[in-house]
């Protein structure tokens, strides 16, 4: 009975030992990934061994029933039971598995990949996981600037509007010294994958008007030149209509009195 304590301990200590022995490292901050392109979401075993005949499990460790996104198991890949939006779109360097490393290549990187995922890895002896963060941004279209007419005062309105940006997007104007300007009228519409945003500022003076779209790693930009020749073309028929006025009074006048 000693004797088969003594084994239980020391299998169980061996068992202990190994599970402090190795770990799986993934990312500690966020992965950002553009849709439309590839992501890798990195997962390996520190210090470096092969896990060729372990079994990799990737699934979404924030939906319902952990939804499986990729399986390696007996020497090859089994995705029988893959979420159907990932099919053909997963995919593990199996070289790369003789050196420890399970990281994930996703394809086609989709809004809806946006999530966590766990990278789970088993042995008969030994396991671990770890958990990735996926970020999705789409860039969207490069915003339009298109003049909206003069107030009273004469100051020209300008409309910036840009669409197909996930997530939501932070637009601001900026004259030629880089200073923001007040956006006085802002829209926003989106849905669950794509953001468009349309913004209104009025400028009273010639300058460079910058309109600018960004996220937290993309940004785009259009410039237009609010020219002196706008405030000309604006001022020009309200002065003719002011003399046309004037004359007409004046006109007026002159025909009372003379008819008197």
């Amino acid at each position: 009975m000693k004797f088969v304590c003594l084994t239980l301990l020391l299998v169980s200590g061996i068992t202990d030992s190994r599970s402090e022995k190795y770990q799986l490292v993934g990312s500690a901050d966020p992965v950002f990934a553009v849709a439309g392109e590839d992501v890798i979401l990195p997962c390996s075993v520190k210090p470096s061994i092969s896990v060729v005949d372990m079994r990799v499990e990737w699934f979404r460790s924030d939906q319902k029933d952990s939804q499986l996104v990729h399986l390696y198991e007996d020497h090859e890949d089994r995705n029988t039971d893959q979420i159907q939006s990932y099919r053909g779109r997963t995919k593990l360097n199996h070289q790369e598995l003789q050196r420890g490393d399970a990281s994930l290549k996703l394809s086609s990187v989709q809004v809806s990949d946006e999530g966590l995922y766990k990278c789970f890895i088993e042995s008969k002896s030994w396991y671990d996981d770890t958990t990735v963060n996926v970020r999705v941004e789409a860039v969207g279209r490069p915003p339009v600037i298109t003049v909206d007419g003069f107030d009273n005062s004469g100051g020209l309105h300008l409309q910036c509007e840009s669409e197909g940006w996930y997530p939501e997007p932070d637009l601001e104007w900026l004259d030629s010294e880089g200073v923001s300007l007040n956006s006085e009228n802002t829209e926003t519409h989106g849905n669950t994958d794509r953001f468009s945003v349309k913004h209104t500022t009025t400028v009273h003076h010639s300058d460079k008007i910058h309109c600018r779209v960004k996220l937290r790693h993309h940004m785009l930009e259009t410039l237009i030149i609010s020219s002196s020749n706008m405030f000309i073309s604006w001022r020009t028929p309200v002065i003719m209509i002011s003399v046309f006025v004037v004359l007409s009074v004046i006109a007026g006048i002159l025909i009372s009195v003379f008819v008197h």
